[in-house]
């Protein structure tokens, strides 16, 4: 029985992985892209990929589903009178209308994809707090285990200042999303990664390195938040990756497992939970505009009609 049980888990568990990469301009998020493509090719687990920026001029991959062929962004500028970042949102809303078609593209695939790699604008904000954005990633996340990477430039991040900027913007995207996540520190053959899991294990070294910087009003607020992001690292998934060389990949991967893992244990019963609730709610409701239609009828049965 229990081997029965194990079996019908397994088999649930069983199905393709949507990666929705995230990062700021510069990131890196396209270039690890195609690292991560050319890293599953050579281990024939070719994946399905989807690019959501319609700005972007060139790819070094290729594109299963591509925005640009659906909406041309420098049109819809020009005809709504938008500047660049409206352009990539109303785009992204008009793309997202014909998201019926893309999900039965990639529901045709499913069966023989492991991997389906998503990349979104650098504007980060525009996918992450906008109504399309929320739509696509809770689709997917409806369909398929659904892990969120949000990619960091190492080197850039080497300062205490722009090190907690990144790590607050890190955790809005997580609780905005709420879905599992990894935090990816590319370019870590120039910089490694290695004072970031430091500051992110050890308070007093945070500390540390923030008197080392000029004194500043920004110091103490920075101290604060570096307490109130405590809880936010010790439950954090971190790795660090090179786009150019390609180091760090298989750990890249173990990482994207256990937020699988985490999808099936966590996520996805608390989305069974969410579409019971609703659909009791919606029972109720029903029901009790039929008591009160029963009881409209009821109360008219028998009475007089004027002509």
């Amino acid at each position: 029985m229990d081997g029965a049980q194990t079996d019908t888990t397994a088999e649930k568990r069983d199905g393709p992985v949507n990666i929705i990469m995230i990062g700021m301009a510069g990131s890196g998020k396209t270039t690890l892209m195609q690292r991560i493509n050319a890293h599953l090719h050579e281990r024939k687990k070719a994946p399905y990929v989807v690019n959501l920026d319609p700005a972007v001029s060139k790819l070094p991959f290729q594109a299963n589903i591509d925005i640009r062929d659906t909406v041309d962004y420098k049109q819809v500028m020009s005809e709504y009178n938008l500047g660049p970042n409206g352009g990539i949102l109303t785009s992204l809303n008009l793309f997202t209308t014909k998201l019926d078609q893309v999900m039965n593209l990639i529901d045709k695939r499913a069966s023989t994809t492991e991997y389906f790699l998503y990349d979104t604008p650098g504007q980060i904000e525009i996918f992450t707090w906008s109504a399309s954005g929320a739509i696509i990633t809770n689709t997917l996340a409806s369909s398929y285990p659904t892990v969120v990477v949000y990619v960091v430039d190492t080197p850039r991040t080497a300062s205490p200042s722009t090190f907690m900027s990144n790590m607050m913007y890190a955790c809005s995207i997580l609780y905005k999303t709420q879905l599992p996540f990894v935090l990816a520190f590319n370019k870590t053959d120039v910089v490694s990664h290695g004072f970031a899991l430091e500051w992110m294990s050890d308070f007093e070294a945070f500390q540390r390195a923030l008197q080392r910087q000029e004194e500043s009003f920004m110091n103490s607020l920075m101290q604060s938040m570096s307490l109130v992001l405590d809880e936010f690292y010790a439950h954090l998934r971190v790795c660090g990756v090179s786009a150019m060389t390609g180091q760090g990949m298989d750990e890249f991967f173990d990482k994207i497992g256990e937020a699988v893992t985490e999808y099936y244990d966590e996520f996805r019963p608390n989305l069974e939970r969410q579409v019971e609730k609703k659909r009791l709610a919606e029972q109720e409701q029903k029901e009790e505009h039929l008591k009160r239609l029963m009881k409209d009828l009821a109360v008219s049965e028998g009475k007089e009609v004027d002509l």
